[in-house]
């Protein structure tokens, strides 16, 4: 199925069902989901959470729990600033600087908490959380639209921050987990963990991870855009 078409099908479903949560309406966004909650108490039950001392996050609603729960566990909380349009483009969260909790994982919160740091400053990272608007069992995942997901994993992999090792997660609703076949590209980010409320599912995505920057599904907005995808093709 085509990706904007699987994802008008489920923003609706989400909507029609009652399954959304504000920010209404849940169209053109990582829709919030009832049971965010008890989908980000799951992921800390997994393995792969309790292992991690560095997460990435989205700084999307659904995951404002998964991004709680990662500084109240003593964990390096990184986000990206918003699309990437800083040279230093990567937020960092140290958990023993922050104060409050709930007001540092909040979108805004994030920018007032987080140090700025390059690429080359991120540490290593040991799990990946990321917002999806729909994922299959199999770990293909389509978020909404932008590429930015996917292009901040393959910029941490061109510094050498992830690889084909690190674990990559999403929590959401049920109803986001289908079994049309998705298309997906090189650049595209394979999920391990699909964490909902009912369960965890870890998945057997048989591509590898991207192994770094596909540039030619960067055109030259994009390129202007982020100063350190200019840095790089220097």
């Amino acid at each position: 199925m085509d990706k904007q078409a699987l994802r008008e099908r489920v923003w609706d479903d989400l909507e029609a069902s009652g399954a959304a949560r504000f920010p209404f309406p849940p169209h053109g966004r990582i829709p919030n989901f009832a049971g965010a909650d008890e989908a980000a108490d799951r992921l800390a039950e997994t393995d792969a959470w309790q292992r991690a001392d560095t997460v990435k996050g989205n700084p999307d609603a659904p995951q404002l729990p998964v991004r709680r729960a990662a500084l109240r566990a003593g964990k390096t909380l990184y986000a990206a600033v918003p699309r990437l349009r800083d040279e230093e483009c990567f937020l960092r969260i140290d958990p023993a600087d922050v104060d409050d909790v709930d007001a540092a994982t909040t979108v805004s919160g994030i920018g007032e908490y987080g140090e700025p740091v390059g690429p080359e400053a991120v540490e290593p990272i040991d799990l990946v959380v990321s917002g999806s608007v729909a994922v299959t069992a199999r770990g293909e995942r389509v978020g909404k639209g932008e590429g930015y997901s996917d292009l901040e994993f393959a910029l941490l992999r061109e510094f050498g921050r992830v690889d084909d090792d690190t674990t990559t997660v999403t929590t959401v609703h049920e109803r986001q987990v289908v079994d049309d076949g998705v298309p997906t590209g090189a650049h595209d980010v394979p999920m391990d963990l699909v964490v909902t409320p009912e369960r965890t599912v870890e998945t057997e995505y048989e591509g590898g991870k991207p192994a770094g920057i596909d540039w030619s599904a960067l055109d030259e907005e994009r390129l202007e855009e982020i100063p350190v995808l200019g840095r790089l093709q220097e």
